[in-house]
C-alpha cells in the first residue's frame, strides 16, 4: 500500500494558489458538508476551538472522501501533541505562535523520526494505514507539510531566520494576534497592521517561501491574494453559519 499523497503540500511547492476555509465547529457532519464545497484545503482548528483528537479523526475520515486537503492546527508547538496528531493521519500541521528559528526547528523536528527529529515511533498507527504502508517510517516526511504561524511583531523581526529553517513548507500570518501585538487589538485593518502583512508577503516571496493568511472579508481576502499570499483561508465555518442564520432570521422578523 502506497503512502497517501499530500496534494496540498505538492501544490504549494509548485507555486499554485490554494484557497481554504477555517473549521472550528468540531463536527464531522459540518466538515463533510464543507468538504464537498470545493475548497483546496480545510483547516481543523485545535487551538481556538474545543476540537480533541477523536473528533479530529472523524473529520479527517470525512475529508478523505472529498477533494479538500486537511490541515490540523495544533494547540501549541508541543512534540507530544504533534506526535499524536501525526499518528491519527494528519499530514499537514500548522504550528501557532512561532517566535524564532529555534522554535521553528523544534516544530520541524517534532514531525521527523529520530535521526532527523524527535517524533516517537508507532508502527501500526492510522497514519500508516495501521501498518499496511510498509515503508512509512522511511518516507513519512516526504508527505508531511509544516506550516508555521508568525503572529507577533517580534516574530516578524525574525521572519527571515524562521523561513530559513530546513523543513518549513509555509508561513502563515495571524492578523488578529499580530494586530494585538503591535498595539491595535481587535483592529487588523489598521494601516500599521496591513503594512506589516504586506511586508511579510513581499519578504516571503523574495525568499521563495509560500505565505498564508486568513481573511473573513471577501475584499480583504482578494487584497491579500493580490499581495502574493499563496494559501488563503477566505472564511470560517462558524462565521458562514452565523451570518446565514442571522440574515434568514432578520428577513422574516423585520
Amino acid at each position: 500500500m502506497q503512502l497517501p499523497r499530500n496534494n496540498f503540500k505538492h501544490a504549494l511547492g509548485a507555486g499554485e494558489r490554494q484557497i481554504g476555509l477555517w473549521s472550528a465547529m468540531c463536527s464531522s457532519i459540518g466538515t463533510e458538508i464543507i468538504g464537498y464545497s470545493g475548497f483546496d484545503w480545510i483547516l481543523l482548528d485545535m487551538e481556538h476551538s474545543p476540537n480533541e483528537l477523536p473528533g479530529i479523526v472523524a473529520q479527517l475520515q470525512v475529508l478523505n472522501a472529498s477533494q479538500s486537503s486537511a490541515i490540523v492546527r495544533s494547540p501549541w508547538n508541543d512534540m507530544v501533541m504533534i506526535k499524536r496528531i501525526l499518528d491519527v493521519g494528519a499530514q499537514s500541521i500548522m504550528f501557532p505562535y512561532i517566535q524564532n528559528a529555534d522554535e521553528a526547528r523544534l516544530a520541524v523536528e517534532s514531525t521527523r523520526y529520530p535521526g532527523r527529529g524527535v517524533r516517537g515511533v508507532a508502527a501500526g498507527s492510522r497514519a500508516s494505514n495501521y501498518g499496511r504502508v510498509k515503508d512509512y517510517l522511511v518516507k513519512a516526511s516526504e508527505e508531511i507539510c509544516v506550516l508555521l504561524q508568525v503572529e507577533t511583531g517580534e516574530a516578524i523581526e525574525e521572519l527571515e531566520n524562521i523561513a530559513a529553517v530546513d523543513g518549513v513548507n509555509g508561513i502563515f500570518i495571524g492578523p488578529a494576534d499580530l494586530s494585538a501585538s503591535i498595539g491595535h487589538l481587535g483592529n487588523p485593518n489598521h494601516e500599521d497592521v496591513q503594512a506589516a502583512i504586506k511586508g511579510v508577503a513581499e519578504t516571503l516571496a523574495r525568499l521563495g517561501m509560500p505565505s498564508g493568511i486568513l481573511a473573513v472579508d471577501e475584499d480583504v481576502a482578494r487584497r491579500y491574494i493580490e499581495w502574493g499570499y499563496k494559501f488563503v483561508a477566505i472564511g470560517t465555518d462558524t462565521g458562514l453559519l452565523a451570518e446565514a442564520a442571522d440574515n434568514l432570521c432578520t428577513r422574516f422578523k423585520s
